[in-house]
């Protein structure tokens, strides 16, 4: 393997630390701007109590909501380190679903939650809904409820910048493809690129590090989670080829929790018309340079 410069040894010892949200890059380049608390909306917390979810009476009981998201998706879900603090698009979409319940963002504990737990964390009670690039599929409807979905994404493929022969999936075969461990991604590979080396971790941030390193050829992962990564770090990495994927991000629930699911449906729609989902995007994924999308017809099945 070809020694690492210092700048990407620099890198590496980011990613490992999980501080993405600090920036990275050559010596002497200032790290991308990360987001900015007064370009944030501010989410109004409704007064009227919800009746018939369990779940909200467990948190109302509490004090306060759990909810379950990502550390180490940059711009989306990821945890400050050295404060603890949780930042990103799914964070803000967390935080204004729990002010349209009834708590106010100081009374929403994060909890990190890895993709592969995500069903057992909502049957267990570890959380009380989670937000955190969950797609929704039959499969995970057979064990949670979804609500949403409130972004849609697709599935993409980031390689070092000085890769010329990985130009999309088609181009996977003996290499070395890393993606989260129980995540869609890393199933569909499993699934329809047989002959690719899958490697999987429980965070995403492990694939990056091993990307860079060169222990692995590509990583693989929403569209949406690979351009905060690039952004943050453009002279190593690249994404490659078209999404090929669709991805719709929804909010995850206790199956049998209907009024919650319909209430979070609410809350999403709400902030969709009022204008603060795409501020909370502007904010946030946005700074990775891809503008918003328009935001997506809610599902609201029976």
């Amino acid at each position: 393997m070809a020694v690492l410069s210092p700048a990407v040894l620099a890198v590496l010892a980011v990613l490992a630390a999980l501080s993405v949200l600090s920036g990275c890059g050559k010596e002497g380049t200032p790290p991308p701007k990360g987001p900015q608390p007064s370009a944030l909306p501010s989410y109004q917390v409704r007064s009227e109590t919800i009746t018939g979810s369990p779940t909200l009476d467990a948190a109302r009981a509490r004090g306060h909501l759990v909810v379950g998201a990502k550390e180490d998706q940059p711009y989306l879900g990821q945890k400050n380190p050295a404060t603890g603090v949780y930042s990103g698009f799914d964070i803000e979409i967390a935080k204004m679903v729990g002010a349209y319940l009834g708590f106010a963002p100081d009374r929403i504990e994060f909890r990190t939650i890895a993709s592969a737990n995500r069903e057992t964390a909502l049957q267990n009670g570890q959380v009380d809904y989670y937000v955190g690039t969950y797609t929704i599929n039959d499969n995970r409807k057979k064990l949670v409820g979804f609500a949403g979905p409130y972004f849609i994404a697709g599935q993409a493929l980031m390689v070092r910048k000085s890769e010329t022969k990985i130009n999309g999936p088609q181009d996977l075969a003996g290499r070395k493809v890393c993606s989260a461990a129980g995540s869609t991604p890393y199933q569909r590979i499993q699934t329809d690129y047989p002959k690719a080396e899958l490697v999987g971790y429980d965070t995403y941030s492990a694939c990056v590090d091993n990307l860079i390193s060169g222990q692995v050829d590509a990583v693989t992962t929403d569209n949406a989670i690979l351009q905060g990564y690039v952004a943050k770090v453009p002279d190593e990495l690249k994404m490659v080829g078209e999404p090929f994927s669709t991805e719709p991000y929804g909010i995850g629930v206790p199956k049998n929790d209907t009024v919650l699911r319909m209430a979070i449906n609410d809350a999403l729609q709400t902030n969709m018309d009022n204008g603060n989902w795409k501020k909370a995007y502007d904010a946030t994924l946005g700074l990775s340079g891809v503008p918003a999308p328009p935001p997506p017809a809610i599902n609201r099945y029976p």
